[in-house]
């Protein structure tokens, strides 16, 4: 027969409480440990959530920020080709006498004053200066030679040219716009128009975090940081650098490099880099690259990331441990009660009395667990609290992105009628000089009623700011087509003919405002009309059908139609299929619509597109 087994030993509580000890002493280090990991994870994970969330609120910055630099540069474009078809400058250059030249003078100082041109002046063949905006004043550019600066002879040779360079008499940098004015084959001379960005570099000094823009050779151009201008984005090229010294387009700067070193590449045109700022120690800031549409430059914005990501780190590593603790302390709890379980076995054979006595301390034990326990659960309903606080900033923080979103959507709205602005302010002008005022007081008027559309268009962004929408209103819906089109006018000047509608001449009527209607429709025909651009029988078709308490009007074109890829995603904001487009038309259209009772719907292939908008039928 085998031998019985044997019991194993009793340990004495001395022995066990050696044991304990060191049973313990393994469990803090283990505790230790767990929560340095934890720490060190926490911290990683928020430091990389806070960069992801400063990412997409900085590329939303940068995008609203090459949005105004685009205006501002979109705006004096269409002086120079003005001015090379006024008949005052092909006098002045023709003849070349003292009156054209007085009279080109004057007509350039009232320009400058209401523009805003920092300087418009009108150059020779021969390069020098006959007439200049500024010829009253003791730097004129009146008889100057620029034959040498790239913007006189890249329009002598080409028609047009922009260049940004340091001023050779004023001494102040800014973007010089010429055009020829003639023919490439017989030039009478250059128009130049001369801007400068001081208000758009105060603007973006107001946010406090640097911004600037970089040109194709990487000098910068443009900067809220004044000492940062003319540094450049690493060291350039011995051509490089001959072509800029030789042309003085930067005058006597050094074209030292920025103090800025890159730390570490993130996503395409995100990365975190390290900057000194005047007067400031180094800073480490998240760097995002954005081009500027129509030029050949770059913008560069940068977010500090030190306070967020340390606040995000710190926040992270609170809600771990607010985790680990209590695991851990349950852990300990539960090998306590394991270890006191085995001390009450060890001194199950004392006398009664000192088991009573351990009995008694084990209830008292027990309560002073059971105090803990309530402890622990009254931090969870705290912890609980805590949440539901940082839920309702998730949603206003959410609000606060929407109204981002239509701030942009506002810059997109209202180009058509500043653009309509524009073409009425040049007729007015023209018919005062034929000496025609009535017609010059009737394109006053329209400007006027066009200023009281843009501003009602900014009073729908205020009501938006105060949680409110515009009421309804009865609107009839041929004077909001009609206005649609007289926006529409001078950015398709030569083109609305392909837009073809018959409508009812009066008594539809529909559901909405009329400013907002207008807005839905000017992005749906604007859509068709570029759909159309290149083709050799362009049509746009605009119908308007009743069905009971609805109306239905549809606008279809005979374009290539919408690729799949974007007719997915139709509705998304920021997605569009052109090249300069802020993808925010639709949009804001469908969102409109809804506000009303209505919908939009689209139908596309390749033999062309139709968007139908139902709208509820006012009395």
């Amino acid at each position: 027969m085998p031998p019985a087994a044997q019991p194993a030993p009793v340990l004495t509580p001395a022995q066990l409480r050696r044991r304990t000890r060191r049973v313990w002493i393994g469990f803090a280090v283990l505790a230790l440990a767990l929560i340095g990991i934890t720490l060190v994870v926490a911290g990683y994970f928020g430091r990389v959530r806070e960069i992801a969330t400063l990412t997409e609120q900085g590329r939303t910055d940068a995008n609203l920020k090459v949005a105004l630099l685009r205006a501002s540069l979109e705006s004096p474009r269409a002086i120079p080709l003005l001015l090379s078809q006024d008949q005052r400058v092909h006098d002045a250059l023709a003849i070349g006498d003292a009156a054209s030249v007085a009279r080109l003078n004057e007509k350039l100082e009232g320009l400058v004053a209401g523009t805003k041109a920092a300087v418009l002046y009108v150059i020779g063949t021969d390069g020098v200066t006959i007439a200049s905006s500024n010829f009253q004043e003791s730097d004129s550019f009146v008889g100057n030679d620029y034959a040498y600066r790239e913007y006189f002879f890249r329009a002598m040779r080409e028609g047009t040219a922009e260049y940004f360079a340091f001023g050779s008499i004023s001494k102040r940098p800014g973007l010089y716009i010429s055009r020829i004015v003639g023919s490439l084959q017989k030039p009478l001379g250059i128009v130049v128009v001369k801007m400068e960005f001081d208000q758009l570099e105060a603007d973006w000094r107001e946010s406090n975090r640097p911004s600037y823009v970089i040109d194709e050779h990487g000098v910068v151009l443009l900067t809220s940081v004044p000492s940062w201008r003319f540094l450049t984005d690493g060291k350039l090229s011995d051509t490089v650098y001959a072509t800029v010294v030789g042309s003085l387009q930067f005058g006597d700067a050094p074209l030292t490099p920025l103090p800025i070193a890159e730390n570490q590449a993130l996503a395409s045109g995100t990365s975190l880099v390290q900057a000194t700022l005047p007067g400031r120690r180094n800073t480490n800031y998240l760097r995002l690259t954005t081009r500027v549409p129509s030029t050949p430059w770059r913008l560069d914005y940068l977010v500090p990331v030190e306070p967020a990501t340390a606040a995000a780190m710190r926040e992270a590593r609170l809600l771990a441990l607010g985790v680990v603790i209590p695991l851990l302390a349950l852990a300990a709890f539960l090998l306590w009660r394991r270890h006191a379980a085995q001390m009450r076995i060890a001194t199950s054979e004392m006398a009664r009395v000192e088991l009573e006595r351990r009995v008694t301390e084990r209830t008292e034990d027990l309560s002073r667990a059971r105090d803990r326990l309530e402890i622990e659960i009254s931090d969870h309903r705290t912890t609980g609290a805590k949440l539901q606080i940082v839920q309702q900033e998730l949603v206003q923080a959410n609000r606060l992105a929407i109204l981002g979103q239509v701030t942009a959507g506002v810059a997109h709205e209202i180009n058509q009628p500043v653009a309509t602005i524009r073409a009425y302010a040049d007729n007015a002008r023209i018919f005062l000089d034929r000496g025609q005022p009535s017609s010059a007081a009737d394109n006053l008027g329209k400007i006027a009623s066009l200023t009281e559309r843009i501003g009602s268009i900014t009073d729908e962004l205020k009501a938006f700011a105060r949680k409110g929408r515009t009421a309804a209103e009865s609107v009839e819906l041929r004077a909001a087509i009609d206005g649609a089109v007289v926006l529409l006018r001078s950015r398709f000047a030569g083109h609305l003919d392909a837009l073809k509608y018959d409508l009812p001449a009066s008594g539809i009527k529909v559901s909405g405002t009329r400013i907002r209607l207008e807005q839905v429709l000017i992005n749906l025909f604007q859509n068709a009309l570029e759909a159309l651009q290149g083709r050799d029988d362009p049509r746009v078709e605009v119908s308007v059908e009743t069905h009971g308490d609805e109306v239905a009007v549809k606008i279809s074109d005979n374009g290539p139609g919408i690729p799949e890829a974007i007719r997915r995603a139709l509705f998304s904001p920021f997605n569009t299929s052109k090249e300069n487009g802020l993808g925010l038309g639709l949009v804001i259209s469908k969102e409109i619509v809804s506000d009303y009772g209505g919908r939009i719907e689209v139908d596309s292939s390749e033999h062309g597109t139709c968007f139908t908008i139902y709208l509820v039928r006012a009395p």
